[in-house]
């Protein structure tokens, strides 16, 4: 005879204890801090709550410790294979713990952000993960009168709220400029799309670098708040040909942008790098396995996602991190793209 199908939320904590053999209290212990348990009882209590439907009350327990077992994340985007690679951090690091992950996309809008902390505020998270170091005004004395860990991700500042772990953009942009500065070309174009302040960053970088080799030209650069694409990518390289047909090499400010590029270059039977040079940024995959390949500047997503993880699990545990700022720096991956031959 099958069980009887109980209402989920009417089940008592003593039941579940009783039906994994263990005493009420070490039920408890497994919803608090699930690694305190040997393996054995971990799996009866597990397996009980799971046949049982037993659904701990976060808001009660909320109101007893004033904090819940959730860790808040706000990204700007869910698509993105740039955050891809940060949430897989981050999950990886919460594996084993009793934190769950509450994900949020501020859709680039910093708006959006404010209101989304205004919301994990009400709901007392036992941290915080958040995007960028552009907040709002009032966004930044939110997360001030917070009473758990945050940690501000992507990107360093002179200013964390707390914790901060990144790299600086606008050295990476100067970077990558610099690579192609070495390899002998000189005219130089900038491709930037959706223009983040993270992307801003980038073209100052590059801007700094083109002016103090003095070959800043306000023409190399295309810019668009259009969100990046690919497709875009080769629009906007079209429109810097139409604008700068001399131009040698060209930074773009992501992968997508230099694939698109590269694309466009193919259309119209430019040979890359012989005729043109491109470098973007982020190194993802695809950039090692392009014909030609193609040079990109090497971002730590996924150490990122993974080390902001555990800087908020070490502050909870009371080992609050030596250094709170943490730059994690970057990488020139020099390939075909923008490499003279020989």
């Amino acid at each position: 005879m099958a069980r009887k199908r109980i209402t989920p939320g009417k089940i008592r904590l003593t039941e579940v204890a009783k039906l994994a053999g263990v005493s009420p209290i070490t039920a408890s212990r497994f919803f608090r801090n699930p690694e305190a348990l040997s393996v054995g009882k971990r799996a009866r209590v597990e397996s009980a709550a799971k046949e049982l439907g037993y659904v701990p009350n976060l808001a009660a327990r909320a109101l007893a410790s004033q904090r819940t077992e959730v860790i808040g994340v706000l990204i700007p985007s869910l698509t993105n294979n740039v955050f891809a690679d940060v949430l897989r951090g981050i999950y990886d690091a919460l594996d084993g713990s009793r934190y769950s992950i509450q994900l949020a996309n501020t859709r680039y809008s910093i708006l959006q952000e404010e209101r989304l902390l205004r919301l994990f505020l009400a709901q007392k998270p036992a941290g915080l993960i958040v995007t960028g170091i552009n907040q709002t005004a009032d966004s930044r004395v939110i997360m001030e009168s917070v009473d758990c860990p945050i940690v501000q991700i992507m990107e360093i500042g002179p200013a964390p709220v707390d914790m901060m772990i990144g790299f600086s953009h606008f050295d990476a942009g100067r970077a990558a400029i610099a690579h192609l500065l070495d390899q002998g070309y000189r005219r130089i174009g900038f491709l930037g799309a959706r223009m983040d302040p993270r992307v801003q960053r980038r073209l100052e970088g590059y801007r700094s670098a083109m002016t103090e080799a003095g070959l800043f030209d306000e023409r190399l650069i295309v810019t668009t708040a259009v969100p990046t694409s690919m497709t875009l990518g080769g629009t906007l390289f079209a429109d810097l040909l139409a604008k700068a047909p001399d131009i040698e090499a060209v930074f773009c400010v992501n992968d997508d942008l230099a694939l698109g590029a590269l694309f466009e270059c193919k259309r119209r039977h430019m040979v890359v790098p012989d005729q043109m040079a491109i470098v973007g940024f982020n190194d993802l995959e695809f950039m090692a396995s392009s014909v030609p390949t193609l040079t990109s500047v090497r971002t730590n997503r996924y150490e990122m996602g993974r080390n902001a993880a555990m800087m908020v699990l070490e502050t909870l545990a009371g080992r609050r991190p030596a250094e709170p700022v943490v730059d994690l720096g970057f990488s020139v991956m020099e390939r075909q793209s923008s490499t003279r031959r020989v």
